[in-house]
């Protein structure tokens, strides 16, 4: 029974974000050097263990009286009731008051607006478990003196999450010296899982509360905060510019969780422009964008296909896309469906309209190809029949036209939702799985052949590497056992002709022909065979909750070393050259933060990597999703100075 169990609550979690985007959209977004000021992050509770009995009372009679109507079936693409509940009460009460649901809410009070806000979210408005513990800089300008060395969300144009070694700071010989310089929370997060961003001094962070952050590398405090709409889980991007220009004002660039993309300043927080990106209320965002001179790519999800659990949803019609826009204005360039206009296809046995074919979103980052003109996706499954040629694929798209070049498709016929999982499969497509989508990010890697690949991973645990020009299958290896959550997740790195795989392969309840092999495992580039191989310890959790061996999110890599976050809360670095394991720090346990309050890491999971900066090692800490340990801090550590002598 752990699948179901599991694969609910992730799924749950999911679907109760699906539809929020056209509420949120009205929580104006802004910077803000104010810590009282700002939007409380979410949580997902019973709808009433935080509230007083009056102000619950109220606000559910308000939402059945005059929400339930539009809110619980979707009416012209209203928010579901449970969807609502991962906003912040601030945001709700915004759309209410001054925002899209203005007229519909004129009838009502101040103080029943307040009330159905707080009800909806299960928080209070400037509720203390929320509350900002920010530390502000003197200074509300961040230091840009530097271009950052590590470019986007794979650190340079291939994906291959290489770090240089004099930029990164740590070797062989001083990662023993390596020790905690101050830890950051986020206030009221259970998972923190935004790819960080290092420009000059100044570190760049997203969070689930959807707090960006510009926070001063050496110490902590912040410059400035800027307040999306909902959670920001993509990485952040930043546009070149002249270091040795005063006037220089760069653009960052992030994704939120109800699917808006923003452009702000990086020198205040300032916002430039936003933009959704796509009309479908499941929209997300999981992918960081890429970023080129003249051209944001950006890719779609969608939260769908946990909404189509519910028997009586009209499932589906969510479709891929990987979407172009100008840079400085949020002007769409192209747009690239993959996935053909979903059409009606009858009712199932509950009277719900079915529609098909749907599905293919990209939940990876765009992997930008200049020299061929290319940009490498890699896509996720359908959700409706009939299955479609480009979902569970590598998909190379003309990065000026947009037009389809080629397709690799590692799964035919992999059409799933979670009405599949469901004692009540109404939704289920005919073809019923097996759903395992590309979840890894596409690596340009060039083996000791000198010939290059394009590489990529999927959650039933295998690599492909696929010629870049034709997209024809060089080779393909069954590295993990693979699973409903992964297999392999999020991405690969390599370097010098070696592929770095991280395995989680975490229990899920299913039978499986081969056991688990949580880990990390190098392969040949060339060829895809063993370097070394590096399995999990199977000793750490102990009986801790939540607690599992595994490697979920991407490493970073320096000529000397690997670092790599853990499903069971550790931070590890490895020798490169054979998987060994040189320093490791557990990062499950409370941590006093550079506000003096105390704050929990867990599970390090998710899209984000460990970054290496001028001897400083830099990750998130909690995952609090699909069965993994909760937490909300950034932490940085620091190589100490040698002691006397050595």
């Amino acid at each position: 029974m752990i699948a179901p169990v599991l694969a609910g609550l992730a799924r749950g979690l999911v679907a109760a974000l699906a539809t929020s985007a056209l509420l949120a959209h009205a929580a104006l977004a802004a910077p803000t050097h104010d810590p009282a000021a700002r939007a409380q992050s979410e949580s997902y509770k019973d709808i009433t263990a935080n509230l007083d009995p009056g102000t619950a009372a109220l606000g559910e009679k308000v939402y059945n009286t005059v929400c339930v109507s539009c809110h619980e079936h979707g009416l012209n693409r209203a928010p579901q009731r449970f969807i609502l509940a991962f906003m912040t009460p601030e945001s709700i009460l915004k759309a209410l008051t001054e925002g899209v649901m203005r007229t519909q809410a004129e009838a009502l009070s101040l103080e029943e607006k307040q009330a159905v806000a707080q009800y909806l979210t299960s928080r209070g408005l400037g509720s203390g478990d929320n509350a900002d513990t920010t530390v502000m800089c003197a200074s509300a300008t961040p230091e840009l003196d530097a271009l950052p060395v590590l470019r986007g969300w794979g650190f340079d144009a291939g994906h291959s999450h290489f770090i240089p070694d004099d930029y990164a700071g740590i070797t062989r010989d001083n990662v023993g010296r390596l020790q905690l310089k101050y830890a950051l929370a986020f206030p009221g997060a259970v998972r923190a899982r935004s790819q960080p961003l290092v420009a000059g001094d100044t570190l760049f962070v997203g969070s689930q509360s959807g707090t960006l952050y510009a926070l001063d590398l050496d110490s902590g405090c912040a410059h400035w905060t800027f307040q999306a709409s909902a959670e920001i889980k993509t990485g952040v991007l930043i546009e070149h510019w002249n270091p040795g220009d005063a006037a220089a004002d760069p653009l960052l660039f992030f994704g939120d969780i109800i699917g808006f993309q923003y452009a702000i300043r990086a020198r205040s927080g300032e916002l430039v422009w936003r933009k959704r990106m796509d009309e479908h209320p499941a929209l997300t965002l999981s992918g960081t964008a890429a970023l080129t001179a003249d051209t944001l790519f950006v890719p779609t999800s969608s939260l769908e296909e946990g909404t189509a659990s519910d028997p009586t949803y009209p499932c589906c019609t969510f479709r891929g896309a990987l979407v172009a826009l100008d840079p400085a204005s949020g002007e769409e360039k192209f747009r690239t469906w993959l996935v053909p206009s979903p059409q009606p296809r009858g009712r199932n046995a509950s009277g719900a309209q079915q529609f098909g074919p749907s599905g293919v979103p990209i939940w990876t980052v765009p992997l930008v190809d200049e020299q061929r003109g290319l940009v490498y996706v890699s896509t996720g499954d359908n959700y409706s029949s009939p299955a479609t040629g480009l979902s569970d694929s590598i998909v190379a798209i003309d990065m000026k036209t947009g037009a389809t070049r080629w397709h690799y498709q590692a799964t035919a016929d992999d059409a799933w939702n979670g009405s599949c999982a469901e004692l009540v499969q109404h939704n289920c497509p005919e073809e019923d799985g097996p759903d395992v989508d590309f979840g890894s990010s596409p690596v340009l890697a060039t083996g000791s052949d000198g010939k290059a690949l394009v590489v990529a991973a999927d959650k039933a645990g295998q690599v492909v590497a696929v010629d870049p020009d034709t997209g024809k299958l060089v080779w393909k290896k069954r590295v993990g056992r693979g699973g409903v959550v992964g297999g392999i997740l999020f991405g690969l790195a390599a370097h010098d002709g070696v592929l770095y795989v991280p395995v989680s392969d975490v229990p899920d309840g299913r039978s499986y022909a081969i056991p688990a092999r949580p880990g990390l495992y190098a392969l040949d580039v060339a060829s895809g065979d063993y370097r070394w191989q590096s399995p999990a310890p199977d000793d750490v959790c102990r009986g801790r909750p939540a607690c599992y061996p595994g490697n979920q999110t991407v490493p970073g890599i320096t000529s000397q070393l690997l670092f790599a976050g853990a499903n069971d809360g550790y931070l590890r670095v490895y020798d490169i050259r054979d998987g060994s394991v040189l320093w490791e720090a557990d990062t499950a346990r409370e941590f006093q933060t550079v506000s003096g309050a105390s704050a929990s890491g867990g599970s390090i999971g998710g899209s984000a990597s460990v970054i290496a900066v001028g001897g400083r090692l830099v990750t998130n800490s909690g995952y609090g999703f699909a069965g993994k340990m909760p937490g909300g801090v950034l932490l940085v550590y620091e190589v100490a100075a040698p002691e006397a002598g050595e």
